[in-house]
């Protein structure tokens, strides 16, 4: 079976709203940083370098949100692959407490993109296919 992309985040008090729960909207920068470091450490395309002729988009997003996270607790990120196309990828993801349970759960469409140099045009950009092999090995 094809690894999984996993990364540990502890919620600090940055994340958490009055109520001492992590506010939702923190949770989805948790799931951009996840994506952030799966590309850099997983495929070799950190955000710097892709950022300076191409972009990678998030288009759709699909979250679940099970269980609130507090202060203090522990998060597991995975993250895997559903679907590749030609430019577009479809990963899953999960966050868990460090007692197991299911915090949330979702999918993530990014697409690559091509940017002009004036920025006036963006475009779907096929994936390399050194990219594209690196991307199949987390396909589950």
């Amino acid at each position: 079976m094809n690894p999984i992309f996993t990364r540990e985040e502890k919620v600090k008090f940055r994340h958490v709203d009055f109520a001492g729960i992590v506010f939702y909207p923190r949770f989805l920068e948790m799931v951009n940083d996840l994506v952030e470091d799966f590309f850099e450490d997983a495929l070799d395309r950190p955000f710097s370098r892709i950022h300076e002729t191409n972009g990678i988009p998030t288009v759709d997003l699909k979250v679940q949100f099970k269980k609130a996270a507090r202060i203090g607790d522990v998060i597991q990120k995975s993250l895997w692959i559903i679907n590749i196309g030609g430019a577009s990828v479809v990963c899953g993801f999960t966050f868990v407490d460090q007692h197991q349970n299911l915090i949330l759960e979702g999918e993530v469409t990014l697409v690559n993109v091509a940017i002009s140099k004036t920025s006036a045009t963006i475009k779907a950009e096929a994936f390399s296919e050194e990219t594209r092999t690196k991307i199949e090995k987390y396909i589950r």
